[in-house]
């Protein structure tokens, strides 16, 4: 007979809530050491239940308002993209490199007895003729082009949505300078036998400006700034009023006004006007300091008088021309006055200090040749001495076919180059243009540049 209570004989079990139960009887009991566990299922199984994969987290994107707001920041972004692109210089550009070679041209051994207009182009940015790397380089609306000497035919070109206030040739390169902001601050180097950019800077120069060439630097003018670059653009002087200077106080007389500037010997003068002074100062500097916002000075000249025009800067001199004595003084580098020649040019000749701030002149093997504005003055080329003076040209002329050539009503002269006289005159017919004429040669082509229009003579 049974009791209900086990007998000390039973083995002694404890009890379990159901719960407990349920969940014993599914899983069974754990494996002891080094026996493999075995499957405990419930009355029914036939076989291992494969377990359910954790379910996947929700995409944050899966909501419609999640995909509007991601499509929207890649519109914007893309937006954003174009924008750059369509305000950048980049955008602003438009380059057409040469697919050819320039012509082989050769020199003629004489100046021909008759020449006629060949071709002409808008040029109103090339003050003077520009002929690098073979071909005749015009500059208008934005867009420098290397054109065939023969033909006219653009070869190359580059163009900025920008205006040209100038451009020059240095270091056998073209040099176009831009107007960005309120001044000419973007200047370009590009190679003249292909129209590649070859070198790129920004700057400070004026409205408007003109290029000063030596040997190994190009300069800016201005009427209160002066910018100095070598054959990398990059900046060796600034003289003047400085915009923003980061080391102020390192610029001699800032409150001056500049007139007249020429370079040459790696030297740049420059004809300032300063408040309290009784006459002009002749200024000559560096072109290449220690550091290019603080000047260093060769040597500084107070003048007789109050208008002054600076003529030319040899490697040896300095010519300065005064219209009230008709005379020019001529220092060394030392800065001390070793000449004073009398000239025969009229004295409204000398006080019309040109509105470019550059006197016209031609650098011959032998002379510095001068325009005056009604005359041609033949400077000896280091001494910076008057040799002679011829009347009525149009401009200081250029060597074509080994001659010295000058502009006169009608056509050219060929001059001798020891004393000045006429060896023969070439009718041109300029087609009623009147106004000085800036001579220039590339082989067998004689270019003239008449106001705003390049001219090419054959």
């Amino acid at each position: 007979m049974t009791s209900g209570r086990p007998s000390e004989d039973s083995p002694e079990t404890t009890a379990h809530p159901p719960e407990t139960e349920d969940v014993l009887s599914r899983t069974g009991p754990a494996p002891s050491d080094g026996e493999p566990a075995a499957h405990h299922g419930t009355a029914g199984d036939t076989a291992d239940a494969p377990e359910s994969p954790p379910a996947p987290r929700r995409s944050p994107w899966n909501r419609r308002r999640d995909r509007v707001l991601a499509a929207t920041l890649t519109i914007l972004c893309v937006a954003t993209g174009v924008v750059v692109w369509l305000f950048s210089d980049s955008h602003a550009t438009t380059q057409r490199t040469a697919s050819v070679p320039p012509p082989r041209l050769g020199v003629p051994s004489a100046v021909p007895g008759a020449m006629a207009e060949r071709w002409s182009a808008e040029s109103e940015a090339t003050p003077v003729p520009v002929a690098q790397g073979g071909f005749v380089i015009t500059a208008s609306d934005g867009t420098v082009a290397g054109r065939d000497p023969l033909t006219g035919e653009i070869r190359w070109s580059y163009s900025r949505d920008l205006e040209l206030c100038t451009v020059g040739a240095a270091w056998s390169k073209a040099v176009a300078v831009y107007r960005k902001d309120t001044g000419c601050s973007e200047v370009t180097q590009l190679d003249p036998a292909t129209g590649r950019r070859t070198a790129q800077r920004n700057g400070d120069a004026e409205a408007p400006t003109r290029l000063v060439v030596d040997d190994g630097h190009v300069t800016t003018t201005g009427t209160r700034l002066l910018n100095t670059w070598r054959s990398d653009l990059v900046k060796t002087l600034e003289y003047g009023r400085v915009p923003a200077p980061v080391n102020p106080g390192r610029q001699p007389r800032p409150e001056c006004r500049y007139s007249t500037v020429a370079a040459g010997g790696d030297k740049v003068g420059v004809i300032e006007h300063c408040p309290g002074e009784t006459g002009a100062r002749l200024t000559v500097l560096k072109a290449a300091g220690d550091e290019a916002d603080e000047p260093e000075q060769v040597f500084s000249a107070l003048l007789p008088e109050m208008s002054a025009q600076l003529v030319a800067v040899s490697d040896e001199r300095v010519a300065v021309a005064l219209p009230d004595r008709r005379q020019l003084f001529v220092w060394n580098h030392d800065g001390k006055q070793v000449g004073t020649y009398d000239l025969a040019v009229p004295a409204s000749d000398l006080a019309a200090v040109p509105d470019s701030g550059v006197v016209p002149t031609f650098v011959g093997r032998e002379h510095v040749y001068w325009f005056t504005g009604s005359r041609t003055v033949a400077l000896a080329r280091d001494e910076l001495r008057p040799r002679w003076t011829v009347e009525g040209t149009l401009g200081a002329g250029t060597v074509f076919a080994g001659e010295y050539v000058v502009p006169i009503e009608g056509g050219i002269a060929a001059l001798d180059e020891r004393t000045g006289a006429t060896t023969r005159t070439v009718a041109v017919d300029r087609h009623g243009y009147v106004g000085p004429v800036e001579l220039g040669t590339t082989g067998p082509v004689l270019l003239e540049q008449r106001g705003r229009t390049l001219v090419a003579l054959r």
